[in-house]
């Protein structure tokens, strides 16, 4: 075969080289951005391609079989990196579906994450254990501490074997229940820093894992002084059997040989974690000496008569069966029983976490940290155990130690002393282990490693757990402790820190008081973690997905219920203690309210909780005693019509659904939209208002205001009442436009939801004046200026004012592009000045537009809301304004109501009439006035002030329907135009210096009256008068005297 056929069936191997997404020696290669749309599809061979990507090119032209597949396609492959967290070093970038599905929206993001060598590649060198090293070792460490060998004997003495055996597995199911749900939580997803403080915070929130991140963290700090205090004590009494000491053989030699220690054992975390490591495994090699000392020593028996006198008399049947039952006893100050006894024992059992704690320095937590804890508690148990046993077989519970009462070399009447007075045995004495094993000193140095590598334990954990809690920013002045340094990112500041408050306790010297607060910090965190496994199991939000499997949700609330039970046998009172230190924590996260999204299992519980009040709402029948005002206000940008929404929010405020709509003839892509959405909440987030919004795009304004009412909400929580501003500008506006707000209103009554037109001569339009510009471009031209404050203000949204505002138009022509949010002060009414913001061009804000702005949340003067009840529309256009005179910025408003007399002869009897229904529906008014002769003519001047109001809108009757007013209009409607006139007649008279004016909104009757004739009856009520608020309620009633 020639040349030419042999390359024609030669198969290429897939060239990798820069592109390739494998890892090679550690070392992670960064991926290129993709080929430009060009490259990828619109050249005829990636067309080709696209169609085939394994056909042969012609005559040399590319070599497209020769690359990998995702040079030929816009779309990502399935990869790891792609669901990385976005602050990841390794994290993908996966294109947007505006990429994907419309290029002309999208822009593909170029660069790499992370810090990549000239190589272009990515070299991770942190130093990482893996689960034998970085979580068996730690655990045993901790758990093999001095109680195996001070205390475990006189468990037994007091408990007996059997309850003895009962006391180490009690303790044992506590710490396996709180592992297994560990393990739980640390499989479900990628593990960082922080230990114990990370998974809590990750799976309840940052409430709870910032409150036990704290106490944890002291807990630790204050542990490597106990530790330490154990290990200096251990060393006197040494010290003292050859009478040696340096000073007192007390608490002075307890603080120099502490001291020394501290910094000897902070040297050596701070050189690394791989000496600490190195250590430990010393530690441990010395601690399981100790334990086989013991061992042998019991096997071999006593070896002289001074030990059978102190009660070793090696294994015996005998002696076993005698300390087989319990023997509580008076000792200490305590009269001991089961639970006593217990809750000295479980502090031994506390290691659990110490692998945990460490997980940033794990090569796999998901993997280590369920292996290593687990295989920890077992091997511990068993060894308590068999010690135990030994204890009870080998050693019985009262020995004078008098060689004297020995009956031919056997134990004799060594044990023939009063309870108390004997110095040896089980109940009598802490050296029990000593004096069993082969060789003493063995053990006294398997306490120095229990002790040291405990406290070497803890000065690594609370560090690592501070840092992480420091680098989420969720307490104030703590930020400067996370910073780390080294290529393992090791928290030098917080070895500091932790080295001062242990230093400061071993200066002290004495830790027996806060001992047990100590264990109960511990127990604490146990119980949070078995809590936050059994909430995530009952909220079962989609992302709990753990690949750790033996976990029940019931059985980590039975360990929640016996951590919280075994903190109160320990010590109720420290108990009290350690749930108040939560307490004041929680309390503080939650004041502080930190802007963190992780995902918890409290925001899918909030989920589930709100999804299922609602589907119980549906199935409610509504009653009238339980209405509430449910508001769509059509805001467009809450931005630009800030008082429309302060006076909604004065009705709704933490009572009623209150929602923000905004529609705009312009199609917007998805980018737009989330921008406007994500600028809405925060500009109501910074003014604390509790309200929804909503956008509607590429549709006319009354279409959009229908497809607003019905489709916003969920069941019964959909808004019922429909808030727009008056269009003062309707004289200037096109029919069309003028049409599109009257067939607005109509839409609402359609839909049979109640209506309010505001009105203001201040104005609530500023949608002109509101800067549509980038954030980030905002961000560096703004400034703060000082200006005297008016009463209860707040921040707003930055403009730049040029003249005076005009009033509202509802009808929203906003800008899809961003808006200005950024807001720099608090609220406070004792404050006499206020940050105010400076337009993007450095104008500062007038005072009177600053007053237009803030005119609904400043405290009102004291005076009336008139209430021109005229119709019965089913109460609203009372209630409303008793809902405004509830808050306190108008609470030194009265009511005064006002209705129509229905004959002139009768207005005292109406005047009755309506006060006795006010106070049937239990509301306060100061005045109820029946207003006469509302059908009389108005007077001629108000007849040609209409006149002129009108005449831009006469139309001969040729004119299409609705654009303009008619004679024949006229004349069917002259009673009620007259009837408008008068009313605006009365209303100068009465209502011009009222804080507040509300009216019976007029219903347009749909093929009777125009859109200009309505709007010149809105005009003549409104014109000229105090804020004006029409109200039309959907004729249901919503008030009732019925109990």
């Amino acid at each position: 075969m020639d040349n030419e056929g042999k390359h024609r069936f030669k198969v290429d191997a897939v060239q990798g080289g820069k592109h390739d997404h494998d890892v090679e020696l550690g070392k992670i290669r960064v991926n290129d951005a993709l080929p430009n749309d060009s490259e990828r599809a619109g050249s005829p061979a990636a067309l080709l391609t696209h169609h085939n990507p394994y056909t042969n090119t012609v005559q040399g032209v590319g070599t497209m079989h020769q690359k990998s597949w995702r040079h030929f396609t816009r779309e990502a492959l399935p990869n790891i990196d792609n669901y990385r967290n976005l602050f990841s070093l390794r994290v993908g970038q996966r294109p947007t579906l505006d990429e994907l599905h419309n290029p002309s929206l999208g822009n593909r993001r170029q660069g790499t994450n992370g810090k990549v060598n000239q190589d272009g590649l990515v070299e991770p060198t942190l130093l990482k254990f893996g689960w034998i090293k970085g979580v068996l070792v730690r655990c045993l460490l901790c758990i093999w501490g001095v109680m195996l060998f001070l205390r475990l004997s006189w468990v037994v003495g007091q408990a007996g074997v059997i309850q003895g055996i009962v006391v180490i597995l009690l303790a044992t199911s506590v710490t396996i229940i709180t592992s297994i749900s560990m393990s739980a939580i640390s499989t479900n997803g990628s593990i960082k820093g922080g230990g114990t403080y990370f998974m809590i915070s990750r799976s309840l929130g940052p409430e709870f894992g910032a409150s036990i991140g704290v106490i944890f963290s002291i807990a630790n700090a204050v542990a490597v002084a106990m530790y330490i205090i154990g290990f200096c004590e251990s060393l006197n009494d040494l010290l003292k059997t050859y009478g040696l000491s340096i000073i007192d053989n007390d608490i002075n030699d307890t603080r120099i040989i502490g001291t020394i220690s501290i910094i000897f054992i902070t040297g050596i975390v701070v050189i690394g974690m791989e000496w600490e490591a190195k250590a430990q495994i010393f530690l441990l090699g010395i601690l399981i000496i100790a334990m086989a000392d013991f061992v042998v020593g019991s096997i071999i028996g006593p070896m002289s008569d001074e030990d059978v006198a102190r009660g070793f008399t090696g294994y015996s049947g005998e002696t076993l069966l005698n300390n087989l039952a319990p023997d509580y006893r008076y000792s200490e100050g305590v009269e001991h029983s089961f639970f006593t006894v217990f809750a000295v024992y479980f502090p031994a059992a506390t290691g659990i976490l110490a692998g945990a704690n460490i997980s940033g320095d794990l090569k796999d937590p998901s993997e280590s940290i369920p292996k290593g804890t687990l295989t920890a508690i077992l091997i511990s148990s068993v060894t308590y155990i068999a010690f135990a046993i030994i204890c009870g077989a080998t050693v019985v519970r009262d020995a004078t130690g008098n060689v004297l009462d020995l009956v031919n070399g056997t134990i004799g009447n060594a044990t023939a002393c009063e309870p108390g007075a004997c110095e040896w045995g089980l109940e009598n004495s802490f050296q029990v282990i000593e004096m069993v094993s082969a060789f003493g000193p063995l053990i006294y140095a398997g306490c120095f490693a229990a002790t040291l590598s405990s406290a070497l334990a803890s000065l690594v954990s609370a560090p690592k757990v501070f840092q992480a809690l420091c680098n989420d920013n969720l307490y104030p002045y703590i930020g400067y402790f996370g910073k780390g340094f080294g290529k393992n990112n090791e928290p030098v500041r917080g070895y500091v820190l932790t080295f001062i408050i242990a230093l400061g306790c071993i200066l002290i010297g004495e830790l027996n008081a806060i001992a047990p607060l100590i264990s109960n910090f511990f127990l604490a965190a146990y119980a949070l973690i078995n809590f936050s496994t059994f909430h995530v199991t009952l909220v079962k939000p989609v992302g709990w997905r753990p690949t750790f499997r033996y976990y029940k949700g019931w059985i980590s609330l039975l360990g929640t219920v016996l951590c919280v039970a075994v903190m109160f046998l320990m010590n109720w009172p420290t108990a009290l203690i350690t749930f108040g230190c939560l307490l004041c924590l929680y309390l503080l996260i939650v004041y502080r309210k930190p802007d963190v999204n992780w995902g918890s299992s409290t925001q899918a519980q909030i989920y589930k909780s709100s999804l299922a009040s609602v589907y119980q709402l549906v199935y409610l029948e509504e009653h009238i005693k339980n209405y509430r005002p449910q508001i769509l206000i059509l805001s467009g940008n809450p931005a630009s019509r800030s008082p429309l929404i302060d006076f909604a929010n004065l009705i709704c405020k933490k009572q009623g659904l209150m929602l923000c709509g905004h529609i705009t003839k312009d199609a917007l892509s998805q980018r737009q939209r989330s921008d406007l959405t994500t600028n809405a909440y925060v500009w109501l987030k910074s003014h604390k208002i509790r309200s929804f919004y909503a956008v509607i795009d590429k549709v006319e304004f009354s279409a959009g205001v229908r497809v607003l009412i019905q489709s916003t909400g969920l069941g019964k929580m959909r808004p019922n009442i429909l808030m727009m501003g008056y269009k003062s500008s309707w004289i200037t506006k096109t029919a069309e436009e003028l049409n599109e707000y009257f067939w607005a209103i109509h839409a609402a009554f359609d839909n049979h939801i109640s209506v309010v037109i505001l009105r203001s001569p201040q104005g609530l339009d500023y949608s002109d004046h509101v800067k549509f510009l980038d954030p980030i471009q905002v961000n560096k031209e703004e400034r703060i200026v000082e200006s005297p404050s008016t009463d209860d203000m707040e921040d707003f949204s930055t403009f730049s004012v040029t003249s005076q505002p005009g009033e509202n138009s509802s009808q929203s022509q906003d800008s899809p592009d961003k808006t200005i949010i950024k807001s720099h002060s608090k609220r406070s009414r004792k404050d006499s000045t206020r940050s105010l913001n400076a337009s993007a061009f450095g104008e500062n804000i007038p005072r009177p537009v600053l007053d237009s702005l803030t005119q609904f949340r400043k405290k009102q003067q004291k005076g009336y809301i008139d209430v021109w009840w005229l119709y019965d529309d089913g109460g609203l256009s009372l209630l409303l304004p008793y809902i405004l005179t509830t808050r306190q910025s108008w609470s030194g408003s009265k009511l005064r109501v006002f209705c129509i007399a229905n004959k002139s002869d009768q207005i005292d009897m109406d005047q009755q009439s309506m006060a006795a229904l006010l106070s049937k529906f239990r509301i306060d008014f100061a005045d109820v006035i029946a207003v006469p002769d509302v059908s009389k003519k108005p007077k001629e001047e108000t007849i040609e002030w209409f006149e002129q109001l009108i005449r831009p809108y006469k139309a001969d009757e040729s004119a299409p329907g609705g654009t303009g007013i008619t004679q024949s209009e006229l004349l069917a409607l002259k009673d009620k135009t007259y009837r408008h006139m008068r009313l605006r007649e009365l209303l100068q008279h009465y209502s011009m210096k009222a804080n507040l004016v509300v009216m019976t909104l007029p219903i347009p009757q749909k093929g009777t009256v125009s859109a200009p004739l309505y709007m010149a009856w809105l005009e003549t009520l409104t014109k000229d008068m105090p804020p004006f608020m029409l109200v039309r309620g959907n004729q249901t009633s919503v008030l009732t005297f019925y109990s």
